[in-house]
């Protein structure tokens, strides 16, 4: 940039900042300069977090909203698995889907947890299902209907991530 080039986009600089006040945040974009060029303001644990959410959303059928619910506060509480997936968050909800799927007492506590939480949605007493005992006929949420949600979740997961290799 030549001498006159420089002299010049100051002047017009100044120029503009005669016809309007001055703040703080001007300042402070001035002194930042580049550092924000090319990068998200967004931190990626928030926008990995965001994406798990949006994916969970458009690959699991929950009629009453329930399991949704309580899934996300799960999604939102697991940092460290999201930290981990930060270039593939997707990667983070199949292996949370999978843990669950792998252990009954963590497959238990979230029907438990989907229980109540659809009690609190509709405002009617929940059905709890113990291990090992048949699931009342109302229950809504199931140690069976919730595996078979979970894994058909995984499956759509998984074809989506074929479509997108071929």
């Amino acid at each position: 940039m030549t001498h006159d080039e420089t002299n010049y986009d100051r002047d017009v600089q100044q120029e503009l900042r005669l016809g309007r006040q001055f703040s703080l945040a001007d300042a402070i974009g001035q002194e930042a300069g580049n550092f924000m060029k090319g990068e998200s303001p967004v931190p990626r644990l928030v926008q990995a977090k965001s994406q798990v959410r949006q994916c969970l959303a458009s690959h699991l059928k929950d009629l009453h909203g329930a399991l949704y619910q309580v899934l996300l506060r799960w999604i939102d509480g697991d940092d460290s698995r999201i930290s981990r997936h930060l270039d593939d968050p997707e990667n983070a909800l199949k292996e949370l889907l999978e843990g669950v799927l792998q252990s009954s007492e963590t497959l238990y506590e979230l029907v438990r947890q989907a229980d109540v939480t659809w009690g609190q949605l509709y405002d009617e007493r929940p059905h709890f299902q113990q291990p090992g005992q048949a699931p009342h006929p109302d229950d809504e949420y199931t140690h069976e209907s919730v595996r078979v949600a979970l894994q058909a979740c995984l499956q759509r997961l998984a074809s989506e991530t074929k479509g997108e290799l071929s």
